[in-house]
């Protein structure tokens, strides 16, 4: 027979610790809040759902702007434009047939410009020959994810920056003195 202490640390019906880890405080992520505020989770980076929700939508917003200027987004949007075309043409040989000025426009020099990479932020900028690689549009929006990212490499990796030393790292047992 088991002990009893042993079946009652397994107790499975036993209320959980509810809330979060000690969590400090932080910023939200997301470029126009900065708002302070308290995570639920210690890898929470936005203040509330709408501060997720927009930073979804920069999101696709990001990745469609690096669809389109792949080879087959643009192979993709030159069938469009074939088709557009064709309507077009059908439309002018109809002759009660009305078209809008404005359907099909597209903005000019939009597709060499960079995206700032900060959720977020929908700034566009043209990279620069002394740094090709350059990813935000400013030094606030690189600190802000730096910062995030920085973080959240200490949860993931167990390091506590108060004391110094990565707890993972340390040895199990004693030192061996065996020499």
């Amino acid at each position: 027979m088991a002990p009893l202490a042993l079946i009652e640390h397994h107790r499975h019906d036993w209320p959980r610790r509810q809330g979060p880890a000690h969590c400090r405080s932080r910023i939200c992520l997301l470029k126009g809040c900065g708002r302070q505020f308290r995570p639920v989770h210690c890898l929470a980076r936005y203040c509330s759902e709408s501060c997720r929700d927009s930073a979804r939508r920069w999101s696709v917003w990001q990745a469609g702007r690096r669809y389109r200027a792949s080879d087959r987004g643009k192979e993709c949007r030159r069938r469009q434009a074939c088709r557009y075309r064709e309507r077009v043409r059908q439309r002018q040989e109809e002759p009660s047939a009305e078209s809008s000025p404005c359907e099909g426009h597209q903005y000019e020099g939009d597709s060499e410009k960079i995206a700032c990479s900060r959720p977020g932020c929908y700034e566009l900028f043209l990279p620069e020959r002394r740094s090709p690689l350059k990813r935000f549009c400013s030094s606030l929006c690189r600190e802000a994810l730096r910062r995030v990212r920085r973080r959240e490499a200490r949860w993931k990796h167990g390091h506590d920056s108060r004391l110094g030393h990565d707890h993972k790292a340390w040895p199990k047992g004693p030192p061996d003195d065996a020499g």
